[in-house]
């Protein structure tokens, strides 16, 4: 049996756009999708700080250093510009593994969304 647990976590990082007319996803700045251990096209939940709305999408990889984090397609919206959002990912895991595994977890600067 496995059991759905955090993997890793960008908590609280400001949405920098949002793009209606794009096929879908966020766009992630790539310095922070490898301090959270995040690959390209994998699976997130996002959850709005300001507006309480919850979904998931995938990752796209954006500029390093950038501080970019875009909503694209449908998720345009549920977060607008200047919203805080936490991403978070989750792993399959045995309740064996469970017991040695770490979440990664990261504190970005909220303002600027860069690695402190």
């Amino acid at each position: 049996m496995t059991i759905e647990v955090l993997f890793s976590k960008i908590h609280r990082v400001t949405v920098t756009g949002a793009d209606l007319n794009y096929v879908g996803s966020i766009t992630i700045d790539k310095s922070l999708i490898e301090a959270a251990r995040l690959t390209e096209g994998q699976k997130v939940s996002i959850v709005n700080v300001n507006n309480g709305s919850r979904f998931d999408t995938y990752v796209i990889p954006g500029i390093r250093n950038s501080g970019e984090i875009k909503l694209n397609g449908p998720a345009a919206r549920l977060a607008e510009e200047g919203d805080v959002i936490i991403i978070i990912s989750y792993a399959s895991m045995t309740l064996d593994e469970v017991k040695n595994h770490k979440p990664t977890v990261i504190f970005p600067d909220e303002k600027s969304n860069r690695l402190i």
